[in-house]
């Protein structure tokens, strides 16, 4: 119990920033918070948060802690959930938003089945590339790909996110494979535009003579780019340049054999996809039973092949 309670309150000190602000909502003194907070530093052996008269921030290995305890905690409510609801019925009215590319191809499709398992839902979809503010819009969750922002939701990964360089054949015989990053300024690149993200240019892992790799980003030129992901797809799908694109976007068309990856050697690892939400004492059992759906259709292989599959 002593263990689980220093993990909660890192996550409530990590989450809303100050011990303070955590032992307030938790109904205690400030200095119970720090104890915790210390004597959890100790029992690991290292620094989770910096402190300073101003502020608190996490340390490398803070944040990564702070992901798996809030999964870990989430996970346990869940559990508990499970057992408490017996054979109690998911109700009530679900929200949920996600990207707006994303949502078309992997999250529209799969509420009506999953409404059809709960009919005592119903359920509200926003499709959007800006970040919902959860809370204050009144949304259960959301899906969102890439790297999270600091913030004091609660994330669950439910799927990895990878990215790959494409291209049609006809392009590749036409002006040939790129062996090395450094050669995409002699190809036709399809970028998104300024204003829309990648702001860092595309991710490659370049690899060293001692063994080592480090994740660097190009920014390539070409003749076209576009704010929309699904124009710069149907581009590279027309065999006007390579694009760096999402595999959950292009996997289908790798399969079939209408895209080919490049570089594949210099792929960065993958980011995540997760479903976030507000953190709460209990969660609503639509809300853990969709999350667990998700969770069970992303991790099938043949989910993201269904486009010529299924």
């Amino acid at each position: 119990m002593d263990r689980l309670k220093q993990l909660e309150s890192f996550v409530a000190i990590a989450t809303r920033g100050s011990l303070t602000a955590a032992a307030k909502v938790e109904g205690v003194a400030p200095a119970i918070m720090g104890r915790r907070l210390d004597a959890l530093e100790e029992r690991l052996g290292v620094k989770l948060l910096v402190r300073t008269t101003r502020k608190l921030s996490l340390t490398h290995e803070g944040i990564a802690f702070l992901e798996d305890c809030q999964r870990l905690l989430s996970d346990l409510a869940s559990v508990e959930a499970s057992v408490s609801a017996g054979g109690v019925k998911a109700t009530g009215h679900l929200r949920i938003t996600a990207p707006a590319g994303f949502g078309r191809r992997h999250v529209a499709p799969l509420l009506p089945r999953y409404r059809e398992m709960h009919p005592d839902v119903t359920i509200s979809l926003n499709l959007s590339d800006r970040v919902v503010d959860l809370t204050g819009e009144g949304y259960d969750c959301a899906v969102r790909v890439g790297d999270l922002p600091d913030s004091s939701l609660v994330s669950v990964r439910v799927a990895d996110n990878r990215r790959l360089c494409v291209a049609t054949p006809e392009y590749l015989r036409r002006r040939g494979t790129p062996q090395h990053p450094s050669e995409l300024v002699q190809h036709d690149c399809l970028t998104l535009s300024s204003e829309a993200s990648q702001t860092r240019g595309w991710a490659f892992r370049i690899p060293h003579e001692d063994g080592s790799s480090e994740v660097v980003h190009f920014k390539p030129g070409g003749p076209l780019d576009c704010s929309d992901g699904q124009v710069l797809h149907d581009w590279c799908l027309g065999g006007w340049g390579i694009a760096w694109r999402s595999t959950w976007e292009v996997e289908a068309e790798i399969e079939a054999g209408r895209l080919l990856p490049v570089l594949e050697d210099f792929a960065a690892p993958p980011n995540g996809i997760f479903v976030v939400f507000p953190q709460r004492k209990h969660m609503p059992l639509r809300v853990r039973l969709w999350i667990e759906y998700l969770k069970q259709q992303y991790a099938d292989p043949a989910f993201w092949l269904r486009d010529i599959h299924g």
